[in-house]
């Protein structure tokens, strides 16, 4: 990544995690056009269209990293490698559950539907472990049937889709944030250590920020 393949200064190193840290949050502000007849599916139409492009960014900037020669070898190198790497893998496990959840809606919507009845009840859940309580409006409830109209789908199932991509999209925002949070927090830490022996040692304490929180929630899924 330099013309004379020196090691990157921690500057160069912290630069790296920054930008990647920008393009990670960027995805969360992408505006997708929006037809009305898919428009349970806003909320999710941005991330979707954005993040493979993102993940292909870094991807390519990563494998420019480790194809320098010589390879990063310093503390701060490798311990810039590995926040670097983690964010990515954790990113693409993210768009691909945002992929299939959006594949499940659309697969939902194939499903011939009963005709709508005049008064609905919103379904209780839209997902196992997940509850929603709906209370709405006489104008909300005029609202989700004229787009439910323009959606070919009965109101009370255009909720339910709508609910399923309003869930799909909190977790990929909260998945960008954490990521972009974590790449910012170890550039900061790269860039602001005094000598080059960055925490790697150890313990759980010695690992950059993104590999401690995916240590964290594997054992929390176990």
């Amino acid at each position: 990544m330099t013309s004379d393949h020196s090691p990157l200064t921690r500057a160069e190193l912290a630069s790296l995690l920054t930008d990647a840290a920008h393009r990670v949050s960027g995805i969360l502000t992408v505006d997708y056009p929006k037809a009305a007849s898919r428009s349970y599916l806003h909320p999710v139409l941005g991330a979707l269209s954005a993040g493979p492009q993102v993940i292909c960014e870094l991807n390519d900037r990563l494998e420019g990293f480790v194809a320098d020669d010589p390879l990063p070898t310093t503390p701060a190198g490798l311990f810039t490698l590995a926040s670097y790497a983690s964010a990515l893998g954790w990113l693409t496990e993210s768009l691909a559950e945002l992929t299939a959840s959006v594949d499940r809606i659309c697969t939902r919507v194939g499903i011939p539907t009963e005709p709508p009845d005049s008064a609905f009840s919103a379904p209780a859940s839209v997902e196992q472990g997940h509850d929603f309580d709906f209370s709405f409006s006489a104008l909300e409830l005029e609202a989700i049937r004229t787009a439910a109209d323009a959606a070919g789908l009965a109101p009370d199932d255009y909720v339910e889709v709508l609910s399923e991509s309003l869930l799909a999209a909190s977790r990929i925002t909260d998945a960008c944030m954490e990521i972009s949070g974590g790449l910012l927090e170890d550039a900061t830490y790269v860039l602001d250590e005094v000598t080059d022996h960055v925490r790697l040692g150890d313990g759980p304490d010695s690992l950059p920020t993104l590999v401690r929180s995916l240590l964290a929630r594997m054992e929390t899924a176990k």
